[in-house]
């Protein structure tokens, strides 16, 4: 474990989150609710989709030896000998050498017949349905079990279910499933500068951005988010607001975590016995970010400044949701991209995460920063679809280099 007292790099800081976190509980949903949830249980089919063979085409079941040589020219017929809709059985339907039977998408495959011929490439008429084209054996056909087999592990636990997913439970008859708990998660923010929402901005102060942004950032990964209000800047109120957090499985604090006279984050963690695991970051913007444990409860010392505090969940808070719901894949998709613009930086050891914009041109990723980097510049931000990465120790990334960008408005590809 890294000492609190020196500054950790991303990866490390990342690492000691993800393992200071246990995954919650579960408990049993309905699918229409499971959207986006991580599964606490594999899934295993125990039939076959499709459970019989069936055609893939509103057309004619029919034998494809007996369409060698149909043209538009030469056309076959063939003798019309039923139809079988969807949903019905052949009812002793029997496809045998000069004969085809009419037959609708999804509908069971009659005995001898290996293909299905579109209805669009045949004409019906007087009890015969010419063929105007060679069909392939097993064309339009689907055989049982092609999709899922009984015994497929078709999800497996710690997956965050898609709308695909969802659509396979509903094909498996599953109306309910397990899933892990949604984390709760208490917001204070601090500080006698903020001012909340309808309340009088007095000179010197701003509104409270951070607890909105992290609020929505939390419901987006399906946390069940707590707005606790503003702490004054005193020590007992601060800690009272914290004492009304403990219910919690995360807590987070914006503000009040740097080394101000003011800030009493660190202060907070020591008067109730939070162990506190890292204070500082190799990071631009976040470089003052707390991270502590107190039993199974996590607490986030984020920073003040919107656009730090914002990246600063993005990296580290984040993933630690997806993982106490028992999410396997926590990584944010990073991609390579060329810069348009030239960058300059006075080198450092902390990464420097810019505000950038990424298009695709002719199948290539482009990007450029959304301009003015300050912390305190959250339009910035607002108008970023990723994050630029510009390494420790560089001075400048010319334009048409190749960078790597983090992906904001995505989500976890690896």
């Amino acid at each position: 474990m890294a000492s609190s007292k020196s500054a950790v790099s991303v990866q490390e800081a990342l690492k000691i989150v993800l393992t200071s976190v246990s995954p919650l509980g579960w408990e049993s949903i309905s699918i229409t609710e499971a959207f986006n949830r991580v599964l606490y249980e594999d899934i295993v089919s125990d039939i076959m989709i499709p459970p019989l063979d069936c055609s893939a085409m509103d057309g004619y079941a029919l034998m494809a030896k007996d369409t060698r040589g149909a043209s538009a020219n030469s056309p076959i017929k063939l003798k019309l000998i039923g139809e079988i809709q969807a949903g019905a059985l052949p009812a002793g339907l029997r496809v045998s050498t000069g004969t085809a039977i009419r037959i609708m998408t999804g509908a069971p495959m009659p005995q001898g017949a290996d293909s299905v011929l579109k209805v669009e490439d045949a004409l019906e008429e007087s009890g015969h349905v010419t063929i105007y084209r060679e069909t392939a054996q097993r064309e339009n056909y689907r055989s049982a079990g092609e999709n899922i087999q009984k015994g497929d592990n078709v999800l497996r636990r710690g997956d965050r279910l898609s709308s695909a997913d969802i659509g396979i439970l509903a094909s498996l008859n599953h109306h309910k499933v397990k899933a892990y708990r949604q984390p709760t998660v208490s917001i204070i923010s601090t500080g006698d500068e903020l001012a909340g929402l309808g309340q009088e901005v007095r000179t010197g102060q701003i509104r409270d951005v951070n607890a909105y942004a992290l609020y929505s950032e939390i419901k987006k990964y399906n946390g069940l988010p707590e707005y606790l209000g503003i702490a004054k800047d005193t020590f007992n109120d601060t800690k009272n607001l914290f004492l009304k957090a403990l219910h919690s499985d995360v807590v987070i604090s914006t503000g009040g975590s740097a080394m101000g006279r003011y800030d009493f984050i660190n202060e907070i963690y020591a008067d109730l016995d939070i162990e506190l695991l890292f204070k500082w970051v190799k990071v631009k913007p976040g470089k003052p970010c707390i991270f502590g444990k107190k039993g199974d409860k996590l607490f986030f010392g984020l920073p003040g400044n919107p656009v730090a505090s914002l990246t600063a969940f993005i990296q580290f808070v984040r993933p630690a949701l997806l993982r106490l719901m028992g999410a396997q894949r926590v990584n944010k998709p990073v991609i390579n991209a060329c810069l348009k613009d030239t960058v300059r930086r006075k080198p450092s050891e902390k990464v420097h995460l810019l505000r950038g914009y990424f298009t695709i041109e002719n199948n290539e990723f482009y990007v450029t920063t959304t301009g003015d980097q300050k912390s305190s510049i959250f339009r910035s931000m607002s108008q970023a679809n990723c994050l630029i990465v510009f390494p420790e120790n560089t001075a400048q990334i010319t334009a048409g280099e190749k960078v790597a960008i983090q992906l904001l408005a995505h989500d976890e590809i690896l």
